[in-house]
């Protein structure tokens, strides 16, 4: 029950950066970083399909090394593609499933298991929301459900972003906050990961109670 709580707490404040943020950047980071934290996992990811390269390209992730992250391209087709054609896929052994694309460096990382979603906005699959853990896990309906209302959540921060800046693909939402001109220096509050303008609507409420 505590964990369905804190879920649903997480949901919140993922819905209130959504209604406050116009940045896809922040409501992303704060994303990957939520769903680590409230499932207690390895780390989390978030990628993004680029349809001309054929490749994921990381948006925001969270827990995991910089070698793992920069290990080689995910090819689309080859990194767990059903997760992206057909909907959520757990991997209970990544060393012993031919959907991971890098075994050994999963192994290296400490992954032991992987639970890929898809992330969709105006109706198709634009990327993957990945939860990566330590030990063996066996995913079970409740963790699924809360990760794809999760991502469900990013592609609508993404989608709207993209309506908002008049962009035609959502890969070009990630090159622009890949973009050091662009990106912004985002302090973090004492409540970790919220967005800066949340925790602020969060004080204002506190200071009329």
């Amino acid at each position: 029950m505590k964990r369905q709580v804190l879920n649903y707490d997480t949901l919140l404040r993922v819905a209130g950066a959504i209604s406050h943020s116009k940045d896809p950047e922040e409501v992303v980071l704060l994303t990957v970083e939520s769903i680590k934290s409230a499932l207690d996992v390895k780390g989390c990811a978030l990628f993004l399909v680029d349809r001309r390269t054929d490749q994921l390209d990381l948006a925001a992730s969270f827990g995991l090394s910089k070698q793992y992250i920069e290990k080689g391209p995910l090819n689309a087709s080859r990194s767990i593609k059903q997760s992206l054609e057909e909907g959520p896929v757990a991997i209970y052994d990544v060393t012993d499933d031919p959907r991971i694309q890098y075994p050994e460096e999963a192994r290296k990382e400490g992954i032991v298991s992987i639970l890929s979603v898809p992330v969709v906005s105006g109706g198709q699959s634009i990327g993957v929301l990945r939860v990566y853990t330590a030990e063996p896990w066996e995913f079970t309906l409740d963790d699924v459900n809360f990760v794809q209302a999760m991502a469900s959540m990013a592609g609508m921060a993404i989608e709207m972003a993209r309506l908002y800046k008049g962009l035609k693909d959502s890969i070009e939402v990630l090159k622009q906050f890949r973009d050091p001109k662009s990106l912004k220096h985002t302090r973090r509050t004492p409540y970790e990961g919220v967005p800066v303008s949340v925790a602020r609507e969060g004080a204002r409420k506190e200071a009329t109670v």
